[in-house]
């Protein structure tokens, strides 16, 4: 079976501190750096996703110049 591009699965294991190490090739793909800070969304019933990271800088930059637009108006 052809894996559909664009796609990826990796595993990691918990250390007895709950730390985990996220792959190379994913830290690669992703762009992930030491020191980057990510955000982890977690629901009981669908598990824990990893947004992109920089996606919710993006929002609150928008966000936030908007509001500052506004109050200078």
């Amino acid at each position: 079976m052809k894996k559909p591009e664009g796609k990826y699965a990796w595993t990691a294991t918990v250390g007895e501190k709950g730390q985990i190490v996220i792959p190379k090739q994913a830290r690669e793909v992703f762009g992930i750096r030491p020191g980057d800070t990510l955000l982890l969304l977690g629901d009981i019933e669908r598990g824990i996703a990893i947004p992109p990271k920089g996606s919710f800088s993006r929002l609150f930059e928008e966000v936030f110049s908007e509001g500052g637009e506004e109050d200078q108006s």
